[in-house]
């Protein structure tokens, strides 16, 4: 700093100059250089700045939103100087530079007593550091850290000599620094020694502090470390407690819980004892499984297991026995087990007719393959499927207690069947689900499947079954084909595999001829609980809906007669082409059949090198079952990981609301916003990696990598983005990105976020790791990311640094772009959401009825939202920060020299308002009149939200009501075919924007609740409260502040319970 170094200097009118600053030798003035001001004008006195803000917080980024979109968030920071807190803005060459001058310049307001000191010795006795922070010499961290280096040597040097071998001291460092590479410290080690021309290699306390504190000290840690703590290098049980509420989320954060992180994390008994965390403490706590980027509330079951199954996503592997390709794969156990034990929870199992009557396990292929085809390894051991159930049974619920559905595929003759058929009863025993051993509540829904409580720990059969009304001991049922749709409307089409269009491989469906059959044996088919269908049933389904939403009376559609639903429940099986095109040309009407039945898509028979297709594109269209060769790494399969890692990995995951509720508009291609699905923005700044090995496989020169991140998102095409870091050129394997990305989410509940850290000079292979997470289970705020290798097991030690922010979470308005100001989107220029018309007038004057609540919700929410960045904006802060934030921003203006306070908490009706106390400046009032604006919008909201939501309701119920004789009110308006479709698409959209509206109104009354109950325990906290004011009295206030349900998506609570 004293040095000096380029910065850019940004004008409220839009202009950018670069200017050289340069700090005092005595620390008193900061100084810059060209200016048109002369020398004693063109400086900044250290002692009339007030705060140093970071990122783009002042008016002069938000109002200038086209240049402030092209500067770069981590490198821009503020310096807010005088009485009326005016601003300079700069923006430096890198991140680097930016954490220099904050962290400096924040020293020196924290140490007065340092300006005009002067010295070469910098900062009073801090020297800046070479990775970019200020090293304060002799604070309290640093001096708590000297000591327990020195303790750990101590306990080492056996003879009390003040030295220890070599191997002993990298031994030593490894311990202390999990990750640390022995090759790395040796190195630092003979660095050392040639530097001072030893000629021993034994170390002594000096070079053993020199050599840990240069190699464990993370520099991104170290930066938050000092802006937390102030320059004293540790944090006590308060400084902890406002991280975990500020930056983590966690709002019940209490002192107790912070005391039981710190004596947990930090390696200092001393430490321990003052109640303090110090640096290393601090980053094995953000290292820690506690900060990881999944929500621990998904290490376990956190989602309604009571509904039917047709409403979960279901792991499902397909012949993950195979351990080569799929003609020629060898049969081995082993897949079998991994894949339960990964919490997959259907398995496919082809049987085929074996030696001696008894079944083998194989890939069932028909009779028009050549028998060598089902085992073509002569040598190796046949396994029989006594063997295979076996396995399966003893692995089956160690994962997942939720039921096992097994995927039978075989063309056994009778005796076979039989076979199998008793193997499977002696082998299950009483986990064997038959229909009738489990009452299943259908509620009036014939079609209603049992859900995965009621079917914990039973093993459910999907296959072939025969007719109700069939008797004797065996019948022929149809074999659908399938991969191509069983000859149904794709007959004579041709048809690309999606995927599969560079490779030129099209399939020609056939004419529909007579369906191949099976002889089905009775014992068998007694065993099988849901039957597996092809594509028929589907189109089946779709011509019965439409014949129930024709008039009564209007001709029947032309063809061959629907069958009845079958009585039993069924499973359609798919080709992974037939899917494809359905997700495509018919998303309504796959959403729609998959609410009661379950589906399953399987991988194309073109993919003989057992290669995966994306499961995404089926998970949109509603497809609970995506069947994976789980014995094939790769991109998909991590996707597959990242949706299952929720839940508790129990292979069962709630699909989105509109996928389950009865009435409900969702298509799999939407462009743009879901109606009644609040848009999210995420974003996410990559701080750092740590400890990446070299890629597996590869030939890189030299053992450094060049890595950089990918950061992809999966989603309905609207959210689809990917977005990469810039390469960190020999960096080794801990480089330092600092770089912010931001993605518009439309659908989070189907969207997922996938890390990839790749080599960009590799000779080979250039993946390093992965993870993938789905984007309900992200935690906000400093969150280290595992990264995976490519089998899915953790990389030792290697993970990523970020740090997460989601805003409009559940509840907020419209998303607006970064650097612009929320106060400039008044009512006059919001889009508020319309419903449709559906051509019938009865049912549209019913919805008409909704316009008016509907406005006013929407209004309701976004005077709340607005009103609360224009006070964070006015407070210098970030439209992301916590309220806690603007209270303690806003206690350090209030705050006069003497110590009294300017401004004080008071109760009006319950509500937590701020009066002048004395004569305030300029923009200390635009502060305060922020907040009464504020608290206003959020009185609003919270005493008419439950107004205007019932209102809401009540137009849903009537609308409801219609539902039922909608086709035959559609036929008194003259609606038919394509009008009467369309009728009805306009219907389901009005009843889930309705729906939508009314839990965006109810969340975001809970939130302006929460709001409330943090604004009055931040101005307690800050010393903001008159003597008459009271917040834990028992009046209006504390049911406002404690009478609600706990907003937010979890509990502040880590692994040790309540903090």
């Amino acid at each position: 700093m004293q040095g000096g170094c380029e910065l850019k200097k940004i004008r409220p009118n839009s202009r950018v100059y670069c200017r050289f600053y340069t700090l005092d030798p005595d620390l008193s003035c900061l100084r810059w250089e060209p200016s048109k001001k002369d020398g004693e004008r063109a400086r900044l006195d250290v002692s009339s700045i007030r705060e140093v803000r970071t990122g783009k917080s002042t008016e002069t980024f938000l109002h200038n939103g086209p240049l402030s979109e092209h500067l770069a968030e981590e490198a821009a920071f503020s310096v807010i100087h005088g009485d009326e807190y005016q601003s300079l803005d700069l923006v430096a060459l890198s991140a680097d530079v930016a954490n220099i001058w904050v962290t400096g310049l924040r020293y020196l307001l924290a140490h007065p007593s340092a300006i005009g000191g002067g010295g070469s010795s910098g900062f009073g006795g801090g020297v800046l550091c070479e990775g970019g922070g200020v090293a304060v010499e002799g604070s309290l961290g640093s001096k708590i850290r000297c000591e327990w280096l020195t303790t750990e040597f101590a306990l080492v040097d056996e003879d009390g000599h003040g030295i220890v071998t070599e191997d002993v001291a990298v031994s030593t460092i490894c311990k202390l620094c999990p990750g640390t590479r022995e090759a790395k410290v040796r190195l630092r080690f003979k660095e050392i020694q040639r530097s001072k021309e030893k000629l021993t290699s034994h170390v002594t306390l000096e070079e053993f502090q020199e050599a840990y504190c240069e190699l464990c000290t993370r520099p991104d840690v170290y930066f938050l470390l000092v802006q937390l703590s102030k320059d004293r290098e540790c944090l006590d049980p308060q400084d902890l407690r406002l991280f975990l509420e500020t930056e983590q989320g966690l709002s019940l954060a209490t002192t107790e819980g912070c005391w039981e992180l710190l004596r947990r994390y930090e390696p200092s008994e001393q430490g321990k004892e003052r109640g303090l965390l110090g640096l290393d403490g601090f980053a094995r706590y953000l290292q820690s499984p506690e900060c990881q980027l999944l929500d621990p509330d998904h290490h376990g079951v956190c989602q309604d297991m009571n509904l039917p199954l047709s409403h979960y996503y279901i792991s499902t592997s397909y012949r993950s026995y195979l351990l080569d390709d799929q003609v020629h794969g060898r049969a081995d156990l082993g897949g079998l087990i991994k894949s339960l034990q990964s919490g997959c929870r259907c398995l496919e199992l082809g049987v085929t007719d074996g030696p001696e009557g008894e079944p083998l396990l194989g890939v069932d292929y028909g009779s028009d393959v050549p028998k060598h085809h089902h085992h073509h390894h002569h040598h190796c051991a046949p396994v029989t499927i006594r063997s295979a159930l076996e396995v399966v049974n003893k692995y089956a619920f160690l994962t997942s207690p939720y039921p096992l559905l097994i995927y039978l595929c075989h063309r056994c003759s009778p005796a076979q069947q039989q076979t199998m058929a008793n193997h499977l009863k002696k082998v299950f025993g009483s986990r064997l689900y038959i229909p009738e051993d489990v009452p299943v509540n259908l509620g009036g829904r014939g079609t209603a499947l049992p859900s995965p409580e009621q079917l914990k720990g039973r093993v459910v059969i999907v296959g072939k079954k025969l007719p109700a009304d069939h008797q004797g001991s065996d019948g022929e049922v149809s074999e659908e084909d399938e991969e191509i749709g069983g000859g149904g409307p794709l007959a004579g089409r041709r048809m690309t595999i999606p995927g599969e269009e560079d490779l030129g491989v099209v399939l020609v469906v056939p004419p529909p001829s007579q369906p191949r059959k099976l002889r089905l044996h009775r014992d068998l088919s007694d065993l099988v609980a849901i039957a597996r269908t092809g594509s028929r049933s589907f189109y089946a389904h779709r011509t019965r809906d439409k014949q129930q939403q024709s008039p009564p009376g209007s001709p029947s559609t032309p063809g061959t007669p629907v069958p009845p639903e079958p009585p039993y429940f069924t499973l359609c099986s798919l080709g992974e082409g037939e899917a494809g095109r359905l997700t495509s040309e018919s998303p309504e009407d796959l959403v729609m059949f998959t609410k009661r039945t379950l589906t399953r898509v399987r991988p194309s028979s073109v993919r003989l090198d057992s290669s995966n297709p994306n499961p995404q594109g089926y998970w949109k269209g509603g497809v609970q079952l995506v069947a994976l060769n789980q014995q094939t790494p790769g991109a998909m399969l991590d996707l597959h990981r990242g949706r299952f890692l929720q839940n508790g990995g129990s292979g069962y995951v709630l699909r989105p609301a509109v996928m389950r509720d009865e009435v409900s508009y969702f298509s799999a291609h939407t462009q743009g916003c879901v109606p009644g699905v609040p848009p999210q923005t995420l974003r996410i700044k990559v701080i750092s990696a740590h400890n990446l090995p070299k890629p597996q496989g590869s030939g890189a020169k030299g053992e450094f990598i060049d890595p950089y991140v990918v950061l992809e998102l999966h989603g309905v095409p609207a959210d689809c983005a990917e977005q990469r870091t810039r390469t960190a050129a020999q960096n080794q394997d801990d480089p330092l990105f600092d770089e912010t990305f931001e993605f518009q989410v439309n659908m989070p509940e189907l969207a997922l976020l996938r890390f990839v850290v790749l080599d960009d000079d590799y000779i080979g292979d250039d993946f390093i790791g992965q993870f993938s997470v789905a984007f309900e289970c992200l935690q906000p705020g400093y969150r280290n990311v595992p990264l995976l290798g490519l089998s899915g097991d953790p990389l030792p030690h290697a993970s990523l640094f970020v740090h997460v922010v989601i805003t409009n979470r559940r509840g907020g308005g419209k998303a607006h772009r970064r650097g612009l100001s929320v106060r400039r989107v008044g009512r006059r220029g919001r889009g508020y959401v319309t419903l449709r018309n559906t051509g019938i007038k009865v049912v549209d004057e019913t919805f008409k009825v909704a316009g008016g609540p509907l406005k006013e919700a929407a209004d309701l929410r976004e005077d709340a939202q607005s009103t609360t960045a224009s006070f964070k904006e006015q407070c210098g802060l970030p439209t992301v920060a916590k309220l806690k934030q603007c209270i303690q921003s806003l206690a350090t203006r209030l705050q006069s020299p003497e110590g009294s306070i300017g401004a004080a908490m008071v109760l009006k009706d319950g509500y937590p308002c701020l009066e002048p106390l004395v004569n305030l400046s300029e923009p200390t009032r635009k502060v305060l009149a922020a907040y009464d604006t504020m608290i206003a919008s959020q009185k609003q909201l919270i005493e008419n939200a439950d107004y205007v939501q019932e209102r809401i309701d009540q137009v849903q119920r009537e609308g409801m009501d219609f539902h039922e004789e909608l086709s035959r009110l559609g036929e008194k308006e003259g609606l038919k075919g394509r009008k009467l479709g369309k009728s009805v698409e306009s219907f389901t959209w009005n009843i889930t924007v309705l729906k939508g509206q009314s839990d965006l109104l109810r969340g975001a009354k809970m939130e302006s609740l929460d709001a409330l109950r943090q604004l009055a325990l931040a101005c307690e906290a800050c010393g903001l409260t008159s003597s008459s004011s009271n917040i834990n009295s028992s009046s209006s206030a504390e049911i406002h502040y404690s009478s609600h349900p706990q907003s937010g998506r979890r509990s502040s609570t880590h692994s040790n319970g309540r903090i």
